[in-house]
């Protein structure tokens, strides 16, 4: 029998990506016989972490669609046919036996052709409001895995199976020690890990900038702080880091089983993909959910959370005044980061990427016989 082939598309941020490198490494495991191509965009952060994963990529051409009239706007006919085109030719050479979208702009043109020829289709939406790109493939899937239920209200309900979200099972292989090792700190002090998504966070970094001596200084921290390749030469010239040794400033985290390993606590945005690795990972948050996403579904993400006690929950226009005191009285409240530890851990489903992977084979090997 030949080997199953699956094409996995996946793009623009974390929260698209990691789920699908999750799911290829399950393939890997449960078949290491499957033979896995991502599809991507060269200007987008996939085209760093797939390979990094030891995964191939190829590229597509496509970027969203602007509502304003810009330069952008103009040249997303020319994108789409493009884009359509590189999809068929990516299609016809790989010969996939199951396309799989994780979402992103990438996974428009590829699905959509891959519907056409009547390819298999499997979706994993991370959000209970789901992406414009999966709510379109929708029609043309044979399974939607999700980690909400209410993304039955935008998507076909006899298709969906929820899971959870998958996660990358090496985030949990790096134990507290080696995490330290990693950024070269202390055992004796707390560890404050601050990320703002794959492409960073405006307002987060703000915050933090303002309150650096505050974190730093005041309360002893040992900061990791993964700002944004958009933000990151900005705030290393505003920022004298020589005066702050304890510091650690970075546009993108490579190591993130070592910089969870390090934390005590994390300061985050609240996106889906996030929050599962929070939840396998067990380690306590404070969520600042973007305004600017739709169907304020990252508000409903850190809601659950906070619900079950493993996160505190700051507004995004409360972040500068009110983050110093959370996080202080958070890092000095040993028996309350347990809790919360404990309650993170409880909300995790480990092995959806092992049961999304399962089903994603048994459909391609029904193509193979």
């Amino acid at each position: 029998m030949a080997n199953p082939k699956i094409l996995i598309a996946a793009g623009g941020t974390g929260g698209h990506v990691y789920p699908a490198i999750a799911i290829a490494d399950a393939l890997k495991a449960e078949d290491s016989a499957t033979e896995i191509l991502f599809v991507g965009t060269r200007n987008h952060m996939e085209w760093r972490a797939v390979p990094k994963a030891g995964h191939e990529i190829v590229n597509v051409w496509i970027s969203g669609f602007h509502r304003r009239l810009t330069l952008k706007t103009l040249l997303f006919p020319v994108k789409l046919i493009t884009a359509l085109t590189q999809s068929l030719k990516i299609i016809s050479s790989f010969n996939p036996n199951v396309v799989v979208s994780c979402g992103g702009y990438v996974a428009g043109p590829i699905g959509w052709v891959a519907g056409k020829k009547g390819i298999p289709i499997v979706i994993q939406e991370q959000n209970g409001f789901p992406g414009v790109t999966n709510r379109l493939l929708a029609k043309f899937a044979n399974k939607i895995f999700t980690a909400f239920k209410e993304a039955e209200k935008f998507l076909p309900a006899d298709k969906i199976t929820i899971t959870g979200n998958p996660t990358r099972n090496t985030l949990t292989a790096v134990d507290k020690k080696a995490g330290l090792q990693t950024y070269g700190f202390e055992d004796s002090k707390p560890v404050l890990l601050i990320m703002g998504g794959s492409g960073g966070a405006k307002s987060i970094n703000e915050a933090i900038k303002e309150n650096l001596d505050a974190l730093h200084n005041a309360a002893g921290l040992q900061i990791i702080w993964q700002c944004g390749s958009r933000y990151y030469e900005a705030i290393s010239a505003e920022i004298d880091q020589a005066k702050y040794p304890r510091l650690r400033l970075t546009e993108f985290i490579d190591d993130m089983p070592e910089a969870y390993a390090a934390a005590d606590l994390v300061i985050s945005r609240a996106g889906a993909g996030s929050c599962s690795e929070f939840m396998l990972t067990g380690i306590p948050s404070v969520l600042i959910p973007s305004p600017n996403v739709a169907g304020d579904h990252q508000t409903e993400n850190a809601k659950a959370m906070v619900e079950a006690g493993a996160s505190e929950l700051l507004k995004d226009e409360d972040a500068k005044n009110a983050l110093p005191k959370l996080v202080n009285s958070l890092i000095s409240d040993q028996e309350k980061l347990k809790k919360m530890n404990q309650a993170a851990l409880s909300l995790a489903k480990p092995n959806a990427a092992k049961e999304i992977a399962k089903e994603i084979l048994e459909l391609a090997k029904s193509q193979l016989n």
